[in-house]
């Protein structure tokens, strides 16, 4: 054996763990956000937005707003999502999407930050309710000719002003809202009210088994490439 077969096998092993990696889509993407992003005060992060410096940062605080809606159980909610899905032979698809909101800012301390809550989709990381049944149960919700015996699923995102949360954007200056976190620097706005290690479980719980063999794949990789190098390097100084 050669010190190219480790050195290769390493490679491939790091090009399928790459592959396993972009399988999981945006929410694998949104994972590594929160556990890279750093976290900064609410007021650090104003003081970005004033100056015009474009950083990618998490801020921390509570979620606040001059006005809420309240839902069935009397919650004062700032934001709703609410997505109506079919089930189909490539796996759900959403045949309704909702969403409703008001501004809404996250305070930490005395520093107030707005956030752009228009540009919340996958970002949004929180406990979702589900309901589970079937079309024939909502006829009126779902595209006429829909089997009635096709499975339906209906999530629920939302935020209230009890709620902490951890928003991760760029500071920048709105016209209106004035400091905001929003989406930039080739990545989205994220928000979750989770704890970041707890948001990135709940965002790879669908998908478990790939991203266990996609680490194992990427670690194997790193260790055959490092022991091929080093065995290059070793032969070609013998």
């Amino acid at each position: 054996m050669t010190p190219l077969f480790p050195l290769l096998l390493g490679l491939a092993s790091l090009a399928a763990g790459a592959v396993l990696l972009r399988r999981l889509g945006p929410k694998a993407r949104i994972g590594r956000i929160l556990a890279s992003t750093p976290v900064i005060p609410v007021d650090r992060a104003r003081e970005l937005a004033l100056a015009g410096t474009e950083r990618y940062v998490a801020v921390g605080g509570r979620i606040d707003a001059e006005e809420d809606f309240p839902d069935e159980n009397e919650r004062p909610l700032v934001y709703r999502r609410t997505r109506l899905e079919l089930r189909g032979p490539r796996g759900w698809t959403i045949v309704d999407d909702r969403r409703e909101a008001l501004p809404f800012e996250v305070a930490g301390g005395l520093a107030r930050l707005a956030v752009d809550h228009e540009a919340l989709d996958e970002g949004l990381v929180t406990v979702e309710r589900q309901s589970i049944g079937t079309a024939g149960e909502i006829p009126d919700r779902v595209p006429a000719g829909t089997d009635p015996q096709t499975p339906a699923r209906l999530r629920v995102q939302f935020l209230s002003t009890v709620d902490h949360g951890l928003v991760l954007g760029v500071p920048a200056m709105d016209p209106l809202l004035g400091p905001t976190m929003r989406a930039g620097m080739g990545r989205p706005l994220v928000l979750t009210t989770l704890e970041p290690e707890e948001a990135m479980r709940l965002l790879a719980v669908d998908h478990q088994g790939t991203t266990r063999a996609a680490t194992v794949l990427l670690a194997t990789g790193v260790v055959l490439a490092v022991a091929g190098l080093a065995w290059t390097v070793i032969d070609a100084l013998v």
